[in-house]
């Protein structure tokens, strides 16, 4: 089952029922949600090798009596690569066609309604913006930067960049100011 599935076969009132009961902040934006919904609709989905999956995990509270959890959507290549570094994959930044072509994986579709996986995904892929030409900007202009990057010297590498360590102390610096 790929998402295009799911999307074509569920009706965008129950979509967004489930949106405000998982994302309750996200209430002022149902009418972007709603619009990017009707424009995969009307895609056309391209396949592409990879499955999404969504994972539940424990997250920090401050409150140390209430348990807090999150929903990572991310994707896992079909075919096995063993020379990758991870089996997951980042999505916020592919094309609204390859996530309607992907598959769901089977655990997801075991512990998530359908409906949930849509407003899951739909977070997902509208993270960075509603609109599509607007990450992928956001996409080239990363590119972008990397590649100004491989392009500097040793010498420029060292006077444009800081380590982690500096980056927090100058952080606790902004913040006690």
């Amino acid at each position: 089952m790929k998402l295009y599935d799911l999307i074509k076969t569920n009706n965008w009132l129950s979509i967004e029922l489930t949106i405000l009961r998982l994302y309750s902040d996200q209430e002022n934006m149902l009418d972007e949600y709603r619009d990017v919904f009707e424009k995969l609709i009307m895609l056309v989905p391209e396949d592409y090798d990879m499955s999404i999956i969504l994972t539940e995990y424990d997250s920090d509270s401050d409150n140390e009596n209430e348990k807090r959890t999150y929903i990572d959507v991310s994707g896992r290549k079909n075919e096995n690569d063993p020379n990758a570094l991870s089996n997951s994959y980042a999505l916020e930044f592919v094309d609204w066609k390859k996530w309607l072509g992907m598959d769901i994986a089977q655990d997801t579709k075991n512990h998530f309604s359908e409906i949930e996986i849509i407003a899951h995904c739909l977070y997902e892929m509208t993270f960075i913006s509603y609109n599509e030409k607007e990450i992928k900007e956001q996409f080239d202009s990363i590119n972008d930067r990397f590649e100004e990057y491989k392009n500097l010297t040793e010498e420029e590498k060292m006077e444009k960049t800081i380590n982690l360590d500096e980056l927090k102390r100058r952080l606790d610096e902004k913040g006690s100011s």
